[in-house]
């Protein structure tokens, strides 16, 4: 038993954090109130070790414990936690080595962060079938070390499962229902420093994904780089809540605003290429003036922002190419500096 080692009472309900020693005998337990509690060393049983973080190579050697045989064997029960009969369990994978990380190996943990005995399933996909990678029984209020992986099995990592089973032992509870999540990690984030981040359950940096929030399992959204690439090849029309071209209407002088910032066109280019994003923006760009063709002196100013110049350049060339009828000019300055295009239609 150590400083920060967590601790349940044997003869009474409760335990905590291990604060100090008093003596060889007394061991002074700060409660989830903040009140520290004076305890027979002998009286606590360490229930979860601070030393998550050091390698698991075999396992630690059992010191001797002394046993009464005067008094009964006591199960304690286990300190429930305020807000923990909401169901949080997070997959957690924390690098042995962070200064190494283009190198090191990493530790997968499940953090089960609420009040409730969990039986958990971990598995890796095999095509269309699943491997069972680790199964067991995970306690209360804490976190358990799955497996320990180095950087090259990482292809086996990219589609994993979790299914969980929540109950409680000895006490009523309310009734979870069973939890089966499957996970697309990105394993290029295990070679980027900056992916890993402090969290209330590690000291070192980790990367983590939630399971359950809240008793809500998290669903994930799956877009898979091929059908981005081929949506663009194919200039595919795209559902337009979200990936349409911003157009405001100017009703005063009956002026169309275009917004061809990509940020503006698309939640996220992640897998993109500069030239893949410069076809996004035409193909908006052309959108708009095949639906505005036939609508004689309708004025569009395309905002393009000036950058480099390279997009403004696109339009252009794409307007005397296609467009040739049509008269362009740069819009205001006083309301767009020098990062627009206004295109009258004739």
């Amino acid at each position: 038993m150590k400083i920060g080692d967590k601790v349940r009472f044997l003869s009474e309900v409760g335990g905590g954090i291990v604060k100090s020693f008093r003596g060889k005998d007394i061991v002074l337990v700060e409660d989830a109130d903040g009140f520290d509690i004076p305890m027979l060393a002998r009286e606590c049983v360490v229930i979860e070790t601070d030393d998550y973080n050091l390698k698991r190579k075999s396992a630690p050697v059992a010191k001797p414990v002394e046993v009464k045989m005067s008094k009964p064997e006591i199960t304690p029960r286990p300190v429930e936690m305020r807000g923990g009969d909401s169901l949080n369990v997070v997959l957690a994978f924390v690098p042995v080595d962070v200064k190494t990380i283009s190198s090191t190996s990493f530790e997968a943990y499940l953090v089960n962060d609420s009040n409730y005995y969990i039986y958990y399933t971990y598995l890796s996909a095999e095509g269309k079938a699943w491997k069972t990678r680790s199964h067991g029984l995970l306690e209360p209020n804490t976190k358990f070390l799955l497996e320990e992986f180095s950087k090259e099995i990482l292809n086996e990592m990219e589609r994993l499962g979790v299914e969980l089973i929540a109950f409680k032992d000895g006490r009523t509870f309310a009734q979870k229902p069973s939890v089966s999540v499957e996970l697309r990690i990105d394993t290029v984030k295990f070679y980027k420093l900056h992916t890993f981040h402090e969290s209330t359950y590690f000291v070192e940096p980790a990367l983590i994904y939630d399971i359950v929030k809240n008793d809500i399992p998290v669903k994930q959204v799956y877009v898979l780089a091929d059908e981005i690439q081929m949506a663009l090849l194919q200039k595919k029309e795209v559902d337009r809540p979200k990936l349409q071209p911003l157009v405001k209407h100017d009703v005063k002088n009956s002026i169309l605003e275009v917004d061809l910032h990509i940020n503006e066109l698309l939640d996220d280019t992640k897998g993109m290429s500069n030239s893949e994003i410069l076809n996004y923006q035409l193909g908006k760009f052309r959108e708009v003036m095949e639906e505005y063709k036939s609508k004689r002196e309708q004025k569009i100013v395309f905002i393009h922002g000036k950058g480099d110049g390279v997009l403004r350049k696109a339009v252009l060339e794409e307007l005397k190419r296609k467009y040739g009828a049509c008269k362009s000019q740069d819009a205001s300055f006083q309301e767009y500096g020098f990062g627009a295009t206004m295109v009258t239609i004739k």
